[in-house]
């Protein structure tokens, strides 16, 4: 049984909900999303709620369950709050810039990296080392970042590269004499 499917998906103010066959669209402050929930899972709306539940019980159905639930959540959290990822930049001269709708990239390479802001993103740079990706698609942001990442990771023995702000990284010793 799937604990996240059990729980329904509360309706913020100012959002709009519409259920057309296996259809969820949410139309809020941000903009408007829509998923497309298995025909395995049955969707109902009422007081305020989105609620879930699988129209049998076998093992995919009950995967497909509590997903869809996060997906439409995600959804519904997207269109009336958005969501953001911070990335921060460690290294002697790496930094990046904001120029129209890409963002300039410097990590130590022999050239710049110029990567082009998907539609649907925002990117800020408030500080040099500081990279502020923010969205409705959760699944969008996301990517984004991780291929932003991608670029220079982190590496472990002196922790230069782009990584997650809320991100640790395991440090090694270096070379003993």
């Amino acid at each position: 049984m799937s604990r996240t499917g059990l729980s329904p998906v509360v309706v913020p103010d100012g959002t709009e909900i519409t259920i057309s066959g296996q259809t969820v669209s949410a139309k809020g402050k941000l903009g408007q999303l829509s998923y497309d929930v298995s025909k395995d899972v049955e969707v109902v709306q009422k007081d305020g709620a989105i609620n879930f539940a699988p129209r049998s019980s076998s093992r995919t159905v009950r995967m497909l369950w509590g997903t869809s639930r996060s997906r439409v959540n995600n959804i519904v959290q997207g269109v009336s709050e958005g969501f953001s990822k911070n990335l921060a930049i460690t290294g002697t001269g790496y930094r990046a810039a904001v120029k129209g709708k890409v963002l300039n990239l410097q990590l130590g390479y022999s050239h710049d990296i110029n990567y082009p802001i998907p539609e649907g993103i925002a990117i800020k740079t408030p500080e040099q080392t500081v990279i502020e990706i923010s969205g409705i698609d959760k699944q969008q942001v996301g990517q984004v970042a991780a291929e932003i990442r991608a670029f220079r990771k982190p590496e472990p023995y002196k922790g230069k590269g782009v990584r997650y702000a809320d991100e640790q990284i395991l440090r090694k010793e270096g070379k003993k004499k």
